[in-house]
């Protein structure tokens, strides 16, 4: 007997309630898992004041919506309420905040960040 695929769904979260998680990547770090979906995947990143990412390459897009603080992204200053977009191909190097900030994330689940 042949199953039929699932049909597709909606789902929600209440991210206030989710804990913040310490990153397995790099210290000074801190995520929420918000959801996975069709191959993407969300999260509510928290960088410290100081904080550097290690290098990586960006397997697929990836996009980040700064919230609070700001971050630098290849020499761009990010500011609440800017985008950056990452083109599948690019590498992401010593992405930092000195101040400190909060972004959300979208990335492809086969990015493989450390």
């Amino acid at each position: 007997m042949n199953q039929q695929p699932a049909p597709p769904c909606f789902s929600s979260v209440d991210a206030q309630a989710l804990p913040w998680t310490p990153s397995a990547c790099a210290s000074g770090v801190q995520i929420k898992n918000l959801g996975k979906a069709n191959g993407r995947a969300m999260q509510l990143v928290r960088f410290d004041a100081g904080t550097v990412f290690p290098m990586h390459l960006h397997t697929g897009p990836e996009f980040i919506y700064m919230l609070e603080g700001e971050a630098i992204q290849n020499g761009q200053r990010l500011l609440p309420g800017w985008v950056g977009i990452a083109e599948a191909g690019t590498v992401d190097d010593r992405f930092r905040s000195d101040t400190g900030c909060v972004f959300l994330l979208i990335y492809d689940l086969a990015q493989r960040f450390c």
